[in-house]
């Protein structure tokens, strides 16, 4: 018969070998570098949809892939080190999430680590790929922009103002897609006979701070561009332009749902569950520059009737039968 301190010795023994042969034998899970723009509180929504692209790919966070987080939260100047901090990482793809900026600082870092982004700017204009069909080097991802999209969030500013009056549009400089919207509706606005106006806005600060401005200006209608400091402000700007009783368009639903008057633009969710399908097939092994950059191709018009209401304002029977969703 075997004592009782020869076997706990055995079993002893067996649990502290058996890890180490099963590490052995088990691959290290590949790992994807998150790079964001914004804060964890500000991707609930869309996050979900990421992991199921991913799950489409096969892969699942914790069981088969692991993912390193890093948030600037809305302070861009943080990004190009987060960015160096993933590459030290030495992790498999990095996915560089909602915002041109996070994009442009994870290519900086690197020419060899396969990048995935998504993003509400146009990837060509500020040098992030130069073909939307064949990317080449190691970036592609999603992007939810187009020109048109642009012109008619000016077409709508119209359809809520007297002919002739100023509409101002909200801009960050530190942004170069942002930027691009701007001279997209100046181009725009010019060959209409639009009066427009622009106001730069890089922190929460300066969008406060042009309100009176607008104000003074008798601006009639405004417009935010696509940026993800304005997504994170969305209910500072939904404050302020109920205050001064401004009709605002904004680029994303969730603007709309906070309160904004209007907004029309592709559904973010689906471009991260793209985005996240992207992540999965390049850990798989293909290559980032044979993947083209997926565009949108639906665009969703919501009209929070509920803010119109509050503004005092009649929207026109033409707008609402267009909407896709009304909030009552």
């Amino acid at each position: 018969m075997m004592r009782r301190r020869e076997f706990l010795s055995l079993v002893g023994g067996a649990t502290v070998l058996w890890p180490l042969s099963a590490r052995a034998q088990t691959p290290a899970m590949p790992v994807v570098g998150f790079l964001s723009s914004l804060s964890p509180l500000e991707l609930t929504f869309v996050m979900p949809a990421l992991h199921q692209g991913l799950n489409e790919a096969g892969f699942v966070e914790g069981r088969n892939i692991a993912i390193e987080y890093r948030w600037a939260e809305g302070h861009y100047e943080r990004l190009p080190e987060l960015a160096v901090d993933l590459v030290r990482r030495q992790v498999a793809v990095i996915a560089a999430i909602s915002g041109t900026p996070a994009a442009l600082a994870a290519k900086a870092a690197t020419t060899t680590i396969p990048i995935v982004f998504a993003i509400g700017g146009d990837p060509v204009a500020p040098g992030l790929v130069t073909n939307l069909s064949h990317p080449a080097g190691n970036i592609t991802g999603v992007s939810f922009y187009t020109a048109p999209v642009v012109t008619k969030r000016l077409d709508l500013a119209r359809e809520l103002i007297p002919p002739g009056t100023t509409i101002g549009v909200f801009v960050n400089p530190d942004n170069p897609p942002s930027v691009t919207e701007g001279k997209t509706l100046q181009a725009a606005a010019a060959a209409l006979g639009q009066p427009i106006k622009i106001f730069n806005a890089s922190t929460e600060g300066h969008i406060d701070g042009a309100f009176p401005d607008i104000a003074q200006q008798k601006i009639g209608a405004l417009i935010v561009s696509s940026d993800p400091l304005f997504f994170l402000a969305r209910n500072m700007l939904v404050v302020l332009t109920a205050r001064y009783a401004l009709p605002t368009i904004f680029a994303d639903r969730e603007q709309a749902e906070a309160g904004g008057l209007i907004s029309y633009g592709a559904s973010r969710p689906d471009a991260y569950r793209q985005a996240g399908n992207y992540i999965g097939r390049v850990v798989k092994g293909e290559k980032p520059g044979d993947l083209p950059v997926v565009l949108p191709t639906k665009y969703t018009l919501l009209i929070n009737r509920k803010t119109a209401k509050a503004l005092g304002l009649s929207l026109p029977p033409s707008l609402l039968a267009r909407a896709d969703e009304v909030i009552e």
